[in-house]
């Protein structure tokens, strides 16, 4: 039985490309060269993208009180260096009322909005606030 060479190639090629995507670390597959601790880009844009982010992550955006962000600091969060900003705020209830003040964690990625973190306790230790009024605009 006599395998032709373009037969050979085509049965070879995936165990190649298998080799090619081991290494020291074959574990995670990754698009970036980010490992955790390389410094990531400050989020410049950082209030805009969580003014937008806050109208669809709270049921009604308007009538917030006590909103105090702190400015983005680089932290240590699940094993990776990234920027986050600290929040602090009152929302307005569906019934019309106030309850307790939040503190929520954001977190960025490449400079951008990657999501919310809700247990802060750690993360948001020792974070300096400042009055953050254009929250406190919002409308729907």
């Amino acid at each position: 039985m006599r395998i032709s060479a373009k037969c050979a190639a085509s049965l070879l090629l995936p165990i190649a490309l298998a080799a090619c995507a081991g290494g020291e670390d074959s574990r995670s597959i990754t698009y970036t060269d980010d490992r955790g601790v390389a410094n990531q880009p400050y989020p410049a844009n950082f209030r805009g993208e969580l003014l937008a982010f806050m109208r669809t992550y709270l049921n009604n955006p308007a009538g917030v009180r006590d909103a105090v962000l702190a400015l983005p600091v680089q932290r240590t969060v699940g094993g990776r260096l990234r920027y986050l900003t600290c929040l602090r705020f009152t929302p307005r209830e569906s019934d019309g009322s106030y309850h307790e003040l939040r503190e929520r964690a954001v977190l960025y990625v490449d400079g951008r909005l990657d999501r919310i973190i809700d247990n802060t306790s750690e993360v948001c230790a020792g974070a300096v606030y400042a009055p953050f009024p254009d929250m406190e605009k919002m409308t729907r």
